[in-house]
């Protein structure tokens, strides 16, 4: 039976368009690794733009690259390699060594996490929370470690006869993973938590209130302004659409993006689409109608041979 080292041809961040082996990654490996990290996906070419490989690559961490389908299938199976254990680096449990300010920065996006879990409790998120595996990217969604990756995700819903139950149970939950050192999560950050009506974070202190109708207490504890949620949302499906994932309403992300658009160019939310023009389509419509009105003979302008031939008979007497 060939060795797993030997057969297996891969393709790395450190491979530099040659293909390496197990073997040859493990030489590589830093000093305290313990984890094999390889991530999967459609190509070489969409893995190496992962937003999952920012930090890692930063840290001059080396990540396999798993691009076919019976891949996903394999890494089912395989845990483990020479005493190292592999570690999907789109699923939760990534371990890069621990980061002085990590407990400081999770208290201080405390509240941010907590409001933005609450938004999202329509769209199957298990968890907001800081992550130690991006740099430039301002949030991914990861899936838990027994779960399908999104390429597996993807790849289960093309198969027709697959089992929607199975789908449901093995898709998992999903965790939305934010960047705090990003100038959009901070600003985020800003407006949750100086808004005014904030709830979330129980800014409010109810125990002397005087009875208040239940439409004032709503509106009292109500999220932030509308724009923020938008916002929020967008963010979401963005951060899934870039992780691999497939969105589950494209229409709703559209509109995402045209309100945006809107705000952007400083164009009120609720101006609506100028209504087309009728006039001339009715007036057209109506020639249309005349003109299948007209007896065939009236519309007819040609001669015949029998309307010229006695005339031309006159003639020549």
């Amino acid at each position: 039976m060939c060795d797993l080292a030997v057969c297996v041809p891969l393709n790395s961040t450190k491979s530099e368009g040659k293909l390496t082996s197990l073997d040859q990654y493990i030489s590589r490996m830093k000093p305290g690794q313990k984890d094999i990290f390889y991530i999967t996906g459609t190509s070489k070419e969409q893995l190496e733009k992962s937003p999952f490989l920012e930090r890692l690559t930063k840290k001059n961490y080396e990540v396999i690259f798993f691009a076919d389908p019976v891949d996903e299938y394999l890494m089912q199976y395989l845990m483990d390699y020479e005493d190292k254990k592999f570690q999907n680096v789109s699923k939760e449990g990534l371990k890069l060594g621990k980061d002085s300010k990590d407990k400081e920065l999770k208290e201080s996006f405390k509240e941010l996490t907590k409001w933005w879990k609450g938004a999202l409790a329509s769209e199957n998120v298990d968890d907001v929370k800081i992550s130690n595996r991006l740099a430039d990217t301002p949030c991914v969604v990861v899936t838990s470690k027994f779960g399908w990756s999104a390429n597996m995700e993807r790849i289960m819903q093309s198969q027709t006869l697959s089992d929607a139950s199975k789908q449901a149970y093995m898709r998992g939950k999903r965790v939305l993973e934010i960047n705090p050192r990003h100038p959009i999560i901070k600003e985020l950050q800003e407006r949750v938590v100086k808004d005014p009506e904030y709830f979330g974070g129980q800014k409010l202190v109810l125990v002397n209130l005087p009875r208040i109708a239940i439409s004032d207490f709503h509106s009292l504890c109500s999220f932030p302004d509308e724009g923020v949620k938008q916002t929020a949302q967008l963010m979401y499906q963005t951060a899934l659409m870039e992780s691999g994932f497939m969105l589950p309403d494209p229409k709703d992300f559209a509109s995402r993006i045209y309100s945006s658009v809107k705000t952007s160019l400083s164009i009120s939310p609720d101006a609506a689409v100028e209504e087309e023009d009728d006039a001339e389509e009715i007036e057209t419509e109506s020639s249309t109608k005349e003109a299948e009105s007209i007896p065939e003979a009236e519309a007819y302008t040609g001669q015949d041979d029998s309307d010229t031939e006695p005339s031309a008979v006159k003639d020549e007497l």
